[in-house]
């Protein structure tokens, strides 16, 4: 029976991620009797507080493809600190050619982004930001990008306790 609990309670988890397909793409491949179509789905997901994960699927059929990006997607969630609605300090994150420069915003700002990066900062709740992609405009490395910037950003608790001082004494 415990297992069963386990089950449930990973299923009542995964009910409040929300989704977003980034990057549909069909893939044709020519074979002796003519071409032979697949599709490439890029997706995030989030949880609306700080949780996002991207994935990135292939199959023969759209909604396979999807699903199989989601699937990845929920195993490599990683947790941002956000400190309000928006992260705690500026931020670039750089995959291969793609530069996304994140930087936090005052409240009721928005999230001031285009394409994929737009995508991540809404499922992942973080909702005000500026960012601009910069150099490659490819989705995939724009999204590994950004997720590289997230591994850059420094939670407030774990520099004060590096600096040997409470949190308010930072932040006021």
């Amino acid at each position: 029976m415990a297992s069963d609990y386990g089950r449930d309670r990973d299923r009542d988890r995964d009910r409040d991620l929300s989704e977003k397909l980034i990057k549909l793409n069909r893939v044709a491949k020519v074979v002796k009797g003519g071409r032979r179509f697949s599709f490439s789905a890029l997706v995030v997901v989030g949880d609306g507080a700080g949780s996002v994960g991207y994935g990135f699927g292939k199959a023969n059929d759209v909604s396979e493809a999807i699903r199989k990006g989601m699937d990845r997607a929920k195993k490599s969630m990683v947790r941002v600190p956000v400190k309000g609605h928006t992260l705690p300090h500026t931020v670039e994150g750089r995959f291969k050619s793609a530069k996304v420069l994140m930087k936090p915003a005052a409240p009721g700002t928005g999230i001031i982004a285009g394409g994929p990066v737009r995508a991540i900062m809404e499922v992942g709740g973080i909702n005000d930001v500026l960012c601009k992609s910069l150099g490659s405009a490819n989705p995939v490395n724009t999204v590994k990008s950004v997720f590289e910037g997230f591994s850059r950003l420094m939670d407030a608790r774990e520099i004060a306790r590096g600096r040997g001082k409470s949190v308010k004494e930072m932040w006021g």
